[in-house]
């Protein structure tokens, strides 16, 4: 198993409809995500900045990678835009962070 962690950032105001986004994730996009090796993903928010602090348990690095170019995902990132900051793509302006401790 790989851990990740990564860094994204919600355009204020926009956490109640961030979250209901997630809560109601396409089933689509479920299957995707595990049949790319996702094991576990959670996502939380630091409500004072509006960072996402997004950590994830995968498989397999390429395999992980893949999803960037699903049909599904891009869809998803489509759906998202107007909540987060993203790339020219569409894509979440995401910073992966570096783990420090481990217990």
């Amino acid at each position: 198993m790989i851990k990740k962690a990564v860094r994204m950032k919600l355009y204020p105001g926009f956490k109640e409809e961030y979250a209901r986004r997630h809560n109601e994730l396409w089933p689509e996009m479920r299957q995707m995500l595990n049949d790319h090796g996702a094991i576990s993903y959670s996502i939380f928010l630091d409500p004072e900045t509006d960072y996402l602090f997004g950590y994830l348990e995968i498989e397999d690095e390429v395999k992980w990678a893949e999803t960037a170019d699903t049909t599904i995902n891009r869809k998803w990132w489509d759906f998202m835009a107007d909540v987060m900051e993203t790339n020219s793509d569409n894509s979440p302006v995401a910073v992966d962070l570096e783990q420090v401790f481990e217990l």
